[in-house]
């Protein structure tokens, strides 16, 4: 049987299900950069009311357990009119048990949906990943981003060991005039 899977608005009230899924996708290898004891509630409060402000906060629930979540994504305007026309600090994460079955795939579509459709000020994306992380890499480019650099021992691995991370932007196309 096919599970179905789908995204919402996350919400201030999804704080401690968002903590419980960034500590486990924290725990293990590759995920996201942050150790899971970093994974805070304040740290969790911020980037929920920040996005609620100034940009999207999308999540997916278990659809067995829809008080767990699978997975979520969030990214926001910088918060300085220089920077008005991109959202930043895009971060995804999905559960361990739930990868490789096309969840981040829904996350991004979605949200590069809502941005089309409701955000026609946003012409960019931008998200910084490390270079090991080239399942995530390669999800990202599916959807059109492109890499922009590369930023040389830069991020210190869980062993202490110094690795590149890759800056990768997804830039709105111009849209042909219709005559």
């Amino acid at each position: 049987m096919q599970l179905e899977y789908s995204v919402r608005g996350a919400e201030l009230s999804d704080l401690h299900k968002i903590m419980v899924l960034y500590k486990t996708v924290a725990a293990r290898s590759g995920g996201i950069a942050r150790h899971a004891d970093e994974v805070t509630e304040a740290y969790v409060r911020n980037f929920i009311e920040r996005c609620h402000e100034t940009g999207i906060i999308l999540t997916i629930e278990d659809p067995s357990n829809p008080e767990a979540l699978i997975a979520e994504v969030h990214t926001c305007s910088p918060g300085i009119r220089v920077f008005s026309h991109l959202f930043s600090d895009l971060t995804i994460a999905v559960h361990p048990d739930y990868q490789d079955k096309g969840i981040g795939s829904l996350l991004f579509q979605t949200l590069l949906q809502e941005i089309e459709l409701k955000h026609p000020e946003i012409l960019r994306i931008e998200l910084i990943t490390k270079e090991s992380n080239q399942k995530a890499i390669k999800l990202y480019k599916k959807f059109g981003f492109r890499t922009e650099g590369r930023l040389e021992k830069r991020i210190s691995g869980k062993t202490g060991e110094l690795e590149a991370d890759i800056p990768m932007a997804w830039i709105r196309q111009e849209r042909e005039p219709s005559f």
